[in-house]
């Protein structure tokens, strides 16, 4: 698999709205030439309290709820990279890191900054393992620390699954880089989001997913999710091998990683946290809006409009098709890393 550069200009493009991530392709990333204007020499030595409040909290939150939404998720590496204005800290890297990190407090690893703030992305930085490199709740799109814990899961899952055996084998065996060695085809592939006939396909097949989701189990479930199948298949029957290739990658990845971040902040309703993690000033409770995000998404979806969202669409679209194979098929996670790369496979293991 080819190195990826990815300037910071680029990198900003890639937020996806207020409650989705910014993404980086899962590939190694090159040293980038980003410097603070005023040098390496200011920069915190130290994390502050409140960043190490909420780091502790996802070590603490992930152990509580990760492998009852995915079995074995806990046993893959979880290393973490803060991203502050004038410093990275980095903590759980399990090998050495590079040389220009040097000791901070609380069990962190400090240098000077070198991403973008805003960025909320995983990727093997370092080299493998795949690092959640993030920025402070208030300066993503996270904005406060409930949702940005919630965002976290979404980042973990991404470590798990860039950690199956075979993956980037996987990813580059697509065949769909066309040459692009810096791995932006992930990001920038041109897919026909803006053909007409593949948009009013994508609709009508977005409409019939919201109705099979909203119906009652019985009859009128399995009457929809019959008729979602055979339009689905028809969807993708419709689109060019590449093209279909790669929308399969995207909600594979993409799609799955947002439902398992609903499924996170589902659970973690019943999480209690740290009284540190209740004093923080942007402090809300995990019962609250970490637990609307499968409205939020059921609503994003309804709006989403293939040739105005691109690539975006995938999240909610994707999302959604994950609850809809807990309710076609419960034991689908189980063949999901069979798969790699494509849930199609695990639509027509129903076993309803």
């Amino acid at each position: 698999m080819g190195m990826m550069f990815e300037a910071v200009g680029q990198l900003r493009d890639r937020c996806e709205g207020a409650n989705d991530i910014c993404y980086s392709p899962p590939m190694r990333i090159l040293p980038m030439v980003f410097l603070l204007s005023f040098g390496f020499a200011a920069y915190a030595q130290t994390i502050s309290a409140d960043d190490a409040v909420r780091v502790k909290e996802f070590y603490r939150l992930a152990p509580q709820i990760e492998d009852g939404i995915w079995p074995g998720w806990s046993s893959v590496a979880d290393p973490l990279l803060l991203i502050t204005p004038t410093a990275e800290f980095l903590i759980h890297f399990p090998v050495p890191p590079p040389d220009d990190f040097k000791p901070a407090n609380d069990g962190f690893l400090v240098r000077p900054r070198r991403f973008p703030t805003y960025l909320q992305a995983t990727f093997p930085a370092f080299g493998p393992p795949s690092v959640i490199a993030i920025g402070e709740p208030s300066l993503t799109a996270s904005k406060s620390s409930t949702p940005w814990e919630i965002v976290l899961m979404h980042e973990h899952f991404h470590q798990l699954q860039y950690a199956q055996p075979g993956y980037f084998q996987a990813v580059a065996a697509l065949g769909l880089s066309h040459g692009d060695q810096t791995g932006m085809w992930i990001l920038n592939y041109p897919f026909p989001y803006t053909n007409a006939s593949i948009g009013k396909g994508f609709a009508a097949l977005r409409d019939q997913l919201l109705l099979t989701i909203g119906a009652p189990d019985g009859e009128k479930f399995d009457s929809a999710a019959k008729r979602y199948l055979a339009m689905r298949r028809a969807f993708f029957a419709q689109l060019s091998p590449d093209d279909r290739k790669y929308l399969s990658f995207q909600l594979w990845q993409e799609g799955i990683a947002r439902y398992t971040q609903i499924a996170a902040a589902e659970a973690a309703t019943h999480y209690h946290p740290t009284e540190a993690y209740e004093q923080l000033p942007d402090y809300e409770p995990f019962s609250g809006d970490a637990s609307k995000l499968r409205a939020s998404t059921l609503e994003e979806l309804r709006t989403v409009d293939l040739a105005k969202a691109g690539r975006v669409a995938v999240y909610s679209f994707g999302g959604v098709e994950g609850i809809l194979l807990d309710r076609l098929n419960p034991q689908w996670k189980t063949e999901y890393f069979r798969h790699m790369l494509t849930t199609d496979p695990l639509f027509a293991l129903r076993t309803r």
